[in-house]
């Protein structure tokens, strides 16, 4: 994958890596939170194995989507958790995958539900 050159160029997503980046929009998380809310936001329709997450979390970090910090220690005493947020190459990607989505719904409703877009 290109992930220098058009964010459109990574797209289309796969499912899991759309809801780990939409996941990270609005801010910071770490693992177990970037789970949850992937389950939440999918309805329980894709549950991430801490195996799928953590596969595909060196990943991203190698295309430059997203980056990794420590949570601070007086929030989380003892070992230090990391935190996963998204970078502007990671949020162009997403918002690129956005509207490749948006159109395939207008398209659909156009079409199939007799919908004027």
């Amino acid at each position: 994958m290109n992930t220098n050159a058009h964010p459109e160029s990574n797209i289309p997503l796969t499912e899991v890596t759309y809801f780990i980046l939409l996941s990270l929009a609005p801010g910071p998380k770490h693992g177990y939170a970037i789970m949850k809310d992937v389950s939440y936001m999918s309805k329980a329709r894709v549950a991430l194995s801490t195996g799928t997450l953590y596969g595909a979390l060196p990943r991203l970090l190698e295309q430059g989507w997203i980056m990794r910090s420590e949570a601070p220690k007086a929030r989380h005493p003892g070992r230090g958790r990391k935190l996963y947020a998204l970078t502007e190459t990671g949020r162009s990607v997403l918002l690129a995958e956005v509207k490749r989505l948006d159109s395939l719904v207008a398209a659909a409703q156009q079409r199939a539900l007799g919908e004027t877009a």
